[in-house]
Order: structure tokens, then sequence, then C-alpha cells
């Protein structure tokens, strides 16, 4: 008996394997992106993405950064995002031969919001292009409802000495919509929300390119006269001569009798601070320096867009205060001076 108890002790028992353990499979040698065919990657899941969520995948890894760089992928996003720029056959060839990288450069160019410092330095001394494009789209909800490529000799001595204008309507010109148009005070509400504008200026020789709207409007106010909105959306440029200016896009939205929205008139001016129109030739140096200057990220575009230009209108309100209080102290010391003339004259005649 004694015996059988000391082999039953010395019996090692059986360890059980989980179930876990034993039912899993083997380890997979590879996973993620560098799994799927390239045409996988590259005909259905980065065509799928935007331009800044694109050149953030190409961040990531180096598979994506191989993938995310074609050329085709960036032509679609320029062409989908600015629909103007698929208008000519001319302007999609000068956009894939933008140099340092094509449709990509030119997204680069395009899509950031132009910086405080954007006129500065060495390379605005460059002379003006002697033409310049201009790729225009108005969105609203994201429906495109206005897009015009047009084309402006600024060689001209005419173009040079008169104040700087681009109009992309002639004064007749009506381009209708399927947009409802609000007439009541909620319109200014739903258009500053829901409208988005992109006006890239392109300089062919150059082959460089700025968007020179805040995307959204800065503004909307109603015509007094026509009861027309008005809508504005500007950048405001840091320049060695002039201080700081703006340019400024306004859009003339009006209904048609059926009840639909009309775009009535879009044009590009440039005003400096205290509230002057420039001409040609000072507009020509301050887009050649924003052409070649500095661009943002692209982040916050809207909200530092709306408070360089709050900022801009505080700076030109002061300044007309200012004006006004320095004209007002003119006239009453010449109203003084006057006084004191007739005084003195009289004085001198009753005292003789």
């Amino acid at each position: 008996m004694s015996t059988h108890k000391a082999l039953m002790t010395n019996r090692s028992p059986k360890k059980k394997m989980p179930a876990q353990e034993v039912n899993s499979p083997p380890p997979p040698s590879a996973t993620g992106f560098s799994t799927l065919h390239p045409d996988i990657i590259e005909g259905h899941i980065l065509p799928r993405l935007d331009g800044p969520s694109l050149a953030s995948a190409a961040c990531c890894t180096t598979t994506l950064r191989r993938h995310s760089g074609q050329d085709n992928l960036w032509s679609n996003i320029c062409h989908s995002t600015w629909p103007a720029t698929a208008a000519s056959p001319h302007v999609s060839q000068l956009i894939s031969a933008f140099p340092a990288g094509g449709p990509r450069a030119f997204f680069s160019h395009a899509f950031p919001l132009l910086t405080d410092q954007s006129c500065h330095g060495p390379s605005s001394l460059n002379p003006p292009p002697p033409e310049l494009l201009s790729a225009v789209d108005i969105k609203y909800h994201d429906n495109l409802i206005f897009t015009k490529l047009h084309e402006t000799s600024t060689d001209g001595g005419w173009f040079r000495s008169s104040p700087f204008r681009i109009d992309l309507l002639e004064p007749k010109d009506v381009v209708p919509t399927a947009v409802k148009y609000l007439a009541g005070d909620e319109s200014a509400a739903e258009i500053l929300d829901s409208m988005t504008l992109s006006w890239i200026l392109i300089d062919p020789i150059g082959r460089r390119a700025a968007n020179i709207s805040s995307h959204k409007p800065v503004a909307v106010q109603r015509h007094w006269l026509t009861g027309e909105l008005q809508v504005r959306f500007a950048s405001i440029l840091a320049t060695a001569g002039h201080g700081h200016v703006q340019a400024r896009i306004v859009v003339t939205c009006g209904g048609s009798e059926g009840g639909e929205m009309q775009v009535r008139e879009v044009k590009l001016e440039i005003e400096d601070v205290d509230g002057i129109h420039l001409n040609g030739k000072d507009s020509m140096v301050i887009l050649e320096g924003a052409l070649a200057g500095k661009k943002g990220t692209g982040k916050n575009r809207v909200r530092e867009g709306r408070r360089r230009y709050r900022e801009f209108e505080k700076t030109k309100r002061e300044r007309r205060e200012r004006k006004l209080r320095t004209e007002g102290a003119l006239d009453m010391l010449c109203l003084a001076s006057g006084v004191s003339i007739v005084l003195a004259f009289w004085c001198y005649f009753l005292c003789r």
C-alpha cells in the first residue's frame, strides 16, 4: 500500500495547453499596405483622398510616399478641386510642367492661404509677368455654380496706368444657378457659411500660382439701392511701399423671376489701407510678390483670412477717423485765423 502511494506521489501531472494557443493560426509574415497590390493602392484607395489627406498619407510610410507621388493622382485632385483648371488643355499642360513636382507642386502653390509676408523678399524685385491666367470657381454647399478661366494681358500702357480691376462678366451678363435665392435677413448668414470661392492667379511664363481668395466670405452686405447681395472675399498682403493692401473679390448675386440665384458680377480689385484703388503697375508688383512669396500651410485658412480682414478694416477705419480729426483741426485753425485777421483789420480801422 505504501509502495502504491509513493508511485502516485512521484508521477508528475500533465499540463493543459490553453485553447487559444492550440487553435491560434501562425502569425503572418507581413501586414499593412506592403501586402496590397500596387493597383489596389493607386486605383481604389488613394484616389478617394483629397489633397491634404494625400499629402499627409505620403508622410506615413515609404510605400505610401512612393505611390502618393503619382502625377495622375495630383492632376485629378487639382481638376476636381478647381474645375476651372480643366477648362483648357493648355492649362493642364502648364500644371503638369510646374517645377519641382508638376501637379503636386501646383497644389502646394494654390491651396494654402497667402502668408502676411508674401510680398516681401528679393523675389518681389523680378519684373511682373506680362500675362495672368485667372482660374475661378464658386461653390454653394459644395455644388459648383460658377467656373471660368480668364486671361488678362498686363503689358499694355492703358492697363498699367488705370485702376487695377479684373472683371469676369460683362455688365449685362448673368449666370443662372439652381440655388434658391434667399431675399430675407437670413440670406447673409447662409451665404457666409455655405459659399466658397477660389481665385487662382497663374503665371504661365514663370510657372507659378497663388490663390488670392479667403476661401469663404469675409463679409456679406446688401446693396442699398438694388437690393443685390455683395459677397466679399479678400487676401491681406504686406508690401514695402503701400503697407498692407487688400486684394478684394466681390461677387454680386441677385434673384431671377423664378426665384433662383443669379451671379451678376465677379471682380478683383486691389486697394490700400486708405481705400485708394491701386493702378495696374503697382498692383502687378504686389501680385508678383504674392506669386513668388511664401505660402501658408492651409490650416485654419478661413478663420485666419477673416481675422486679417477684420484687422485691416479696423486699421482702415482708424486711419479714416484720424484723417477726419486732422482735417477738422485744420478747418478750425483756418477759421480762427480768418476771424483773427478780420478782427485785427477792424481794430486797426477803428483805432486810426
